[in-house]
């Protein structure tokens, strides 16, 4: 049995097909003179942009307008005017189109490999998936299709590219296997919305697993059989048979509203990262969007959008929505999102720098521009605005601040604005978390932030596999944190929901029930399941577990506590 990373859930059972990336020689073009060359290079971005919009679509239709995006900043990447400048530089040198996109991309891939923030590292992968097709292109070869693959076929390959991932028929493909990637690389991502059971760093598999071997590819614990025996056949057949039915079921909770076996109802709301996911989110069950995480608007492009284009943005989601609540986060750069249109600075320790809204303070102007925006599109609809990063009430009240002037702004301008909207404080620093009180009084909801909270708590990077494992919810200190802050919120009769990734995990459901939060907002597609596990626990029975649980010392003890 081989080990990887459970990156999209569910059993595949079927026959290897390697994938193995297609190398091409850079020979040089026949000795053309370099206006004939950068000619040539000009014409294969051409089709290659075509080519990828084309792809886009057909993503769109099997996974939705957020993912699709994925594939469509490739687009954007290679008409990057500095990329292209710097090939045709290359070329007017000498070098042949091939060799010049080689040489560059690779600089870029160095540069963006050895980042601190994994958004970056991502790019490095979207730009080898881009310099691939690009290569084919302009050596005239076929790029790698799976359209047509057989039934029961099981991708093993050392790194799957989005581009590649686009043309899968999901009917066709049973699982994935790469050596690769984890569960924020964007294959993986495509693989969750296509249903894909896939396990990713699994070292060796391509060496490992022979073409044509019969496989079982659990997705849920991250595990790779080969060759099993009958009986283990039978047994994961049953199993994915019980996953399926399941996945089956839960499909009767859209439309219902999200309420414990006891009666207490909850919010259970979407989080997105495009304004289109607004209406992906309602139509997958959502009671409407807890987190729109506003950077992506600001990445893969020179500058940043202007307040109509923000505006535009805005309205889209509040409209996609139906009139339902919208949670939408002011710009959160810094950190591990690399925003390079803002010009971020490069700090030793980005976590523990100038990001969100530390650095959108010492940015004023340019933050202006978003709450401009915010508030123009709020008007007549139910907008709520959040704050992220806040560490001090200071902080909370500077931002504030800001949005009056942002109105002011508007109405001297003869523009009307929406009377002051919801405004909310993302908690996910310590400091935050223990000052919550004091916070709710001038905040009008929380909303938990568990990804970033536990890091700071535990002092680990979760993408530091050396301590990743220590960078848990369950740990007793996160725990009582997330207690604290609830508490607080309900003290001061605040609205507290939870949009981390423990939102979604079924471990941390009925704690947080316990706890006192009043709502949850997950991935869309995690909306459903959410809603039946809450709807399996009375309150009563949720206390006693966190009961137990939190007389617990260790992460262990909690773990088993809570059904890990």
């Amino acid at each position: 049995m081989l080990k990887g990373i459970a990156v999209s859930q569910g059993i595949g059972l079927g026959r290897v097909m390697l994938l193995e990336e297609q190398g091409l020689p850079l020979t040089a073009s026949g000795g053309r003179e370099p206006v004939a060359e950068r000619q040539r290079f000009r014409q294969a971005v051409e089709a290659f942009c075509q080519s990828t919009a084309s792809q886009v679509e057909q993503l769109r239709r099997s996974a939705g307008d957020e993912d699709a995006f994925i594939l469509e900043s490739h687009i954007q990447m290679a008409r990057d005017p500095i990329l292209l400048e710097e090939v045709e530089a290359l070329i007017g040198e000498g070098a042949c189109a091939g060799q010049a996109l080689e040489q560059v991309c690779q600089r870029y891939i160095e540069i963006f490999s050895s980042s601190h923030d994994e958004l970056t590292r991502l790019r490095a992968a979207d730009i080898r998936d881009m310099r691939s097709s690009l290569r084919c292109l302009l050596a005239g070869a076929q790029e790698v299709s799976l359209r047509n693959v057989p039934k029961g076929t099981v991708l093993v390959t050392k790194e799957l590219s989005p581009s590649v991932m686009s043309g899968i028929d999901g009917e066709n493909v049973v699982g994935i296997v790469t050596e690769t990637g984890g569960m924020s690389s964007h294959s993986s991502i495509l693989a969750r919305a296509l249903g894909i059971p896939t396990v990713c760093g699994v070292q060796g598999a391509v060496a490992l697993l022979k073409a044509g071997c019969f496989v079982i590819v659990d997705g849920s614990r991250g595990e790779v059989l080969c060759s099993p025996a009958q009986r283990v056949i039978e047994d994961y057949y049953h199993r994915r048979e019980e996953f399926l039915s399941h996945r089956s079921q839960v499909k009767k909770y859209k439309n219902r509203e999200t309420r414990a076996a006891s009666g207490e109802v909850f919010s259970l709301t979407g989080n997105i990262s495009l304004p289109s996911g607004a209406a992906g989110a309602v139509a997958a069950g959502a009671e409407g969007v807890g987190l729109f995480r506003t950077e992506y608007l600001f990445m893969n492009r020179a500058v940043p959008p202007d307040e109509a284009e923000q505006t535009a943005a805005y309205t889209l989601a509040l409209e996609g929505a139906g009139g339902r609540p919208v949670t939408i986060r002011t710009l959160d750069a810094g950190g591990d999102k690399d925003v390079p249109c803002l010009d971020l600075p490069k700090e030793e320790n980005p976590f523990l720098g100038q990001r969100g809204i530390r650095w959108c303070l010492a940015h004023r102007e340019l933050f202006l521009i978003q709450l401009r925006a915010l508030l123009r599109a709020g008007v007549g609809r139910a907008l709520r605005v959040m704050f992220p990063m806040v560490s001090t009430l200071e902080e909370l009240r500077q931002a504030k601040a800001l949005l009056g002037e942002a109105a002011a702004q508007l109405k001297a301008q003869g523009i009307a604005v929406e009377k002051p909207l919801p405004v909310g404080v993302m908690i996910e620093t310590p400091a935050a978390a223990w000052t919550a009180e004091s916070l709710a009084q001038e905040a009008d909801f929380f909303s938990i932030g568990t990804n970033d909270l536990t890091s700071y708590i535990m002092a680990c990077d979760r993408s530091n596999a050396q301590v990743a494992g220590m960078c848990s919810p369950l740990q007793p200190g996160v725990l009582r944190c997330l207690g604290h802050v609830i508490a607080s919120a309900r003290g001061a009769g605040i609205p507290v929901t939870i949009c981390g990734e423990a939102a979604a995990d079924p471990r941390m459901i009925p704690l947080l029930m316990a706890f006192g939060i009043t709502g949850f907002s997950v991935s869309p597609g995690a909306v459903l399941q959410v809603r039946k596990i809450i709807s399996d626990w009375s309150l009563a029975d949720a206390q006693a577990l966190a009961s137990q649980v939190l007389a617990a010392g260790t992460l262990p003890e909690t773990a088993a506590l809570s059904g890990a």
